[in-house]
């Protein structure tokens, strides 16, 4: 019956001794994200009809002709006959499935429209020659709300908006002046006109896509995590030749007051100590970033962020990374500290905590150097200790790079300059995250 309110009369159960039995949605196996979307199936000595199987009956019982839904339809009419069809529901003629029929496509297959007749800048501008064309994957909440703006800010030229699903790009690519709309992957890395692919889905997508776009010879913006497997990273060096642009979208090195801390940094000489706090917050241990398969953990997906920094500023190869988690049930562990040490002799501590208070700011970066300190807080104020004449800086509203970073790598595109983070530097952090995680 759905998922609707009952009215049931007590007096005809009680006087009829009649049972009302509720049966689960489709069959074993139903909400439970191990079955549908792992694929873990239950023994059909355990289980004879899950899910599937029910599926796979009534699709039998239709092929052999044992299952017939065509009597259950009484009258069928067009989206533009719909009010009488809701006047036969009143009148006294029996009617049992009404069929409203819509006007169709020319091509069912079809996967992609037209939004636009031509892909214009999103500042409205005359599309530049050297100008990179975007082809963004994913239009989920992240893409939709902070990466596609932030594209868009800088100035980014729309080519093609791809995700799972025909409605989320056809609302999203329309807001953000997107030429096309698809859920075909393929036919945008093919397609010759779009040099850029920006890759915002799930993790474990992430990897494929980056190697697929590199093979077509695309610039590749992927938000982080790169990959989540030593395999998967593998992969990826042996398909970046090197002439493509590939881009991690770690935005906090453009953040207006980091830049502000590194170049107090460049004047401070011998090694460094740096301190990041991250107070992140609690995550339902069901959530799929929490699935090691899907989301790769904290780690690899948020924590990147920071081992990534301090990488960046230290101006050095990292030498050893150590992580130590604090005693929780969450498949992967989202309370720890990592050690991290430089060839430089600099050193560094990254605390991501999931159990703090949300009162408490976000992030902070503390830095001690050559008898200095600075404090980034929460990328909204800088302060320091030591420097002569420095004076604390602060911004209205919080900062953390996102355009910038997404202005400074279509601006390299267009210079046809190198990565504005070297190849090597992201594999390298990379590798030392999976090596933290056994990946």
């Amino acid at each position: 019956v759905g998922v609707t309110g009952l009215e049931l009369r007590r007096d005809l159960f009680y006087e009829k001794e009649l049972s009302f039995q509720v049966s689960c949605s489709y069959g074993p196996g139903r909400y439970d994200p191990a079955y549908e979307q792992k694929g873990q199936d239950y023994p059909i000595g355990f289980v004879r009809w899950t899910e599937q199987r029910n599926f796979q009956a009534v699709l039998h019982a239709l092929e052999k002709g044992v299952l017939r839904t065509e009597p259950l339809t009484s009258h069928r009419f067009t989206i533009e006959q719909a009010p009488a069809a809701y006047d036969l529901l009143s009148s006294p003629e029996p009617s049992l499935g009404i069929l409203l029929k819509y006007p169709g496509i020319a091509d069912p297959q079809q996967r992609s429209i037209v939004l636009s007749a031509e892909p214009v800048a999103a500042d409205s501008g005359p599309l530049r020659a050297a100008q990179p064309l975007l082809g963004v994957i994913g239009a989920g909440n992240y893409s939709s709300r902070m990466l596609i703006p932030a594209f868009a800010k800088a100035g980014a030229c729309f080519h093609t908006l791809v995700a799972s699903s025909g409605i989320g790009p056809q609302y999203v690519g329309r807001k953000f002046g997107f030429r096309y709309a698809s859920t075909d992957v393929p036919s945008l890395l093919a397609d010759p006109t779009c040099n850029t692919v920006v890759i915002a889905t799930r993790h474990d997508s992430h990897a494929q896509l980056v190697e697929q776009a590199l093979s077509a010879g695309k610039h590749v913006f992927v938000e982080k995590p790169l990959c989540l497997t030593a395999d998967e990273l593998t992969a990826i060096e042996a398909a970046h030749s090197g002439e493509q642009l590939l881009m991690v979208g770690f935005n906090r090195r453009f953040a207006p007051l980091l830049i502000d801390l590194q170049q107090q940094l460049q004047h401070l000489s011998g090694p460094k100590a740096f301190v990041y706090t991250c107070n992140a917050g609690a995550i339902p241990a069901d959530h799929w970033t929490q699935d090691p398969a899907v989301g790769g953990g904290r780690l690899l997906g948020e924590a990147c962020h920071f081992v990534d920094l301090l990488r960046h500023l230290a101006a050095s190869p990292i030498q050893d990374l150590q992580m130590h988690s604090a005693a929780d049930r969450k498949p992967c562990p989202d309370t720890f500290s990592i050690q991290l040490s430089f060839a430089d002799g600099s050193i560094g501590t990254v605390h991501y905590f999931a159990n703090g208070s949300k009162g408490f700011p976000k992030e902070r970066l503390e830095v001690f150097a050559s008898g200095k300190i600075l404090l980034l807080d929460n990328y909204r104020k800088l302060q320091a200790w030591g420097i002569p004449g420095f004076r604390a800086r602060r911004l209205i509203s919080q900062d953390k790079g996102q355009t910038n970073c997404c202005a400074a790598f279509l601006a390299a595109i267009e210079a046809g300059g190198t990565s504005l983070i070297p190849a090597s530097e992201l594999f390298e952090v990379q590798r030392w995250l999976l090596k933290a995680v056994n990946k």
